[in-house]
């Protein structure tokens, strides 16, 4: 009896798989998640990329590989992660995980490229144009980076996140310039002046500063008088007026120093000691 009863379990589920591979593929249905707007990869990407190996709507589920599906998806270079199978409608599902850019970079080779937290380069696409912060200068467009370079975009990656965590950062920064020491400067929106950054380390606290002169200047006559700003130094902002050469007579020279802890300024004379770091 027991024989007879795994005999005829074995035929059922036999007849049971080859019924299920005689079923049709109904319908696609695609899901992109990741990026918050998923302009670079769209459904129409992805519909067509999965009937380029065959048309999937109609024909049997048993001739659809679903992993040579993913891998074909994951050759995108938007693609993180592709996820497909069939629900219990036989209905293809599509998971998709896009790629989500921080920063967009322009070489000194003059070419240009999206990278995402990982540090994937991400190609410029023809469709959209991600508002993410704009770095300038990158030491070069190779895909395999040197150690320097690697540790340059590691900086990079830093503080682009840090602008686009802050709504106001993000609105008031035209672009971010390298510089050979692998340091940064930043272009305003508002403001005409040139703002020294230094490296990517203790962003916070530079940010606090480079706004507690904001405030000071607005309060006073103005951003537009200096020409350039440094956030480096620990608790202190140092901006240059307009036509003061770093390099001019100190005895004619001035610069303010803003104390972030009293927002209070005073006016000093010494440019050339204060930029020597530069």
């Amino acid at each position: 009896m027991w024989i007879a009863v795994g005999i005829l379990t074995v035929v059922l589920l036999g007849a049971a798989m080859q019924k299920k591979n005689e079923y049709k593929c109904k319908d696609i249905k695609i899901e992109i998640v990741g990026s918050v707007q998923h302009m670079f990869v769209d459904e129409k990407d992805i519909l067509q990329t999965v009937n380029s190996i065959g048309l999937v709507t109609g024909n049997s589920i048993s001739n659809i590989n679903l992993r040579n599906i993913e891998l074909l998806l994951e050759k995108n270079a938007w693609i993180k992660n592709a996820e497909v199978y069939f629900n219990n409608n036989n209905e293809l599902i599509i998971n998709i995980e896009e790629k989500e850019p921080v920063a967009r970079i322009f070489t000194l080779q003059e070419s240009s490229f999206y990278v995402d937290t990982l540090a994937n380069q991400l190609p410029i696409s023809d469709k959209y144009s991600a508002r993410v912060p704009v770095f300038t200068a990158f030491p070069t467009d190779h895909q395999q980076l040197s150690m320097a370079d690697s540790l340059l975009m590691v900086d990079v990656i830093k503080l682009a996140k840090f602008i686009q965590a802050d709504s106001f950062w993000n609105a008031q920064i035209a672009q971010v310039n390298i510089l050979p020491n692998a340091t940064f400067e930043i272009i305003p929106v508002l403001g005409n002046q040139i703002i020294s950054l230094g490296n990517a380390d203790e962003l916070d606290k530079k940010f606090k500063r480079l706004l507690a002169f904001y405030k000071y200047a607005w309060l006073q006559n103005g951003i537009n008088k200096y020409e350039r700003l440094n956030v480096e130094f620990n608790n202190q902002v140092v901006a240059i007026k307009k036509g003061v050469s770093v390099f001019s007579d100190t005895t004619k020279a001035k610069q303010i120093i803003i104390t972030v802890d009293s927002v209070k300024a005073e006016t000093i004379n010494s440019p050339k000691a204060v930029f020597k770091k530069n």
